[in-house]
């Protein structure tokens, strides 16, 4: 913890790996969780929040990885589904929001009303809380963190932070590619030009999703299923004092196929004052699968790259 952290009394930001978007073989996941159990990490969001239909893992694995890592000091998470198409998925999410030992993210409102009152929960990034009395009312139905949209700009956040309740704690999405949307359609099916119901679980054959270039042959988009990603790699390494000047709580990274152990122990010793943001920001770049982004953060395009001018604005 730092001199000024100390002195101000407040718990130190935490660090969070966000559930796992891509669709990997059985023992790959396992063995990654394996090894996510000695990484500096306080917290682990575990489940399936993009499609049913992948069945590496069913809702008794992920509560049998969820009892290890808590074994290992880990807080954890179980992350519900984002976009929820069938009764199947109704009686799915009703098992997480009643499994009685772990904590729940909630990714749609579905699961938000089957939570609320009962126990609290996490607002996962994709439940649209953009301003004050949105934030205010989930915090009333039961919400004890929330995590903001990925597209919010800084000086939004700031205004939030400024009047969110008490009691409640703010997550943000520093690193990944970005969840920028869902669809009922599998895209990485139409891409094999086969059907979603007999998509031959295409996905797996992509831990990192399927990229997607534009005419000029850049990378654009990331296919994940049913998913869409940013090709580009969100990274708010360099905004980390920023983040803490504001006072959020827990930083999420989001899990890659390749090198995630090395992006936490980054953010790990920049959180401990042992790596300053600029070198760490150019250590991540060796380990990202593609170049980095922030546009977002500053309010300009997504996958726009910015620094910050003496005048604070972006360039």
């Amino acid at each position: 913890m730092s001199a000024q952290t100390a002195k101000a009394g407040r718990v130190p930001m935490q660090l969070a790996l966000g559930p796992l978007l891509t669709y990997w073989a059985r023992a790959q996941v396992l063995d990654f969780y394996r090894e996510v159990a000695s990484w500096p990490l306080d917290t682990v969001y575990l489940g399936e929040t993009v499609c049913s239909r992948r069945h590496e893992l069913r809702l008794a694995d992920w509560l049998a990885l969820a009892a290890q890592l808590r074994e290992a000091g880990k807080e954890v998470v179980l992350s519900t589904q984002v976009l929820i198409e069938s009764g199947a998925d109704v009686a799915t999410l009703r098992k997480i929001a009643d499994n009685g030992e772990f904590s729940v993210e909630a990714n749609d409102m579905g699961a938000v009303h089957c939570l609320q009152d009962r126990r609290a929960f996490v607002a996962g990034p994709h439940l649209n809380i953009y301003n004050l009395p949105t934030l205010q009312w989930m915090a009333q139905r039961g919400a004890r963190r929330w995590v903001m949209p990925l597209e919010m700009a800084r000086t939004d956040l700031q205004l939030l932070q400024q009047g969110r309740p008490a009691g409640l704690q703010t997550e943000v999405f520093v690193y990944g590619r970005m969840p920028l949307a869902y669809s009922a359609r599998c895209f990485t099916a139409r891409h094999r030009n086969v059907p979603k119901d007999d998509c031959q679980f295409s996905c797996i054959a992509h831990p990192d999703g399927l990229l997607m270039r534009t005419q000029e042959d850049e990378n654009f988009l990331v296919l994940n299923g049913t998913q869409t990603q940013s090709a580009r790699v969100y990274n708010l390494v360099g905004e980390v004092p920023v983040l803490q000047a504001m006072g959020v709580d827990a930083l999420r990274l989001s899990p890659q196929s390749q090198h995630t152990g090395d992006v936490v122990r980054t953010f790990h010793r920049v959180l401990t004052q042992a790596l300053e943001p600029a070198q760490a920001q150019q250590a991540l770049l060796a380990w990202m699968p593609d170049l980095p982004c922030n546009g977002y953060w500053y309010g300009q395009p997504g996958l726009q790259q910015c620094t910050v001018q003496a005048t604070g604005a972006p360039a």
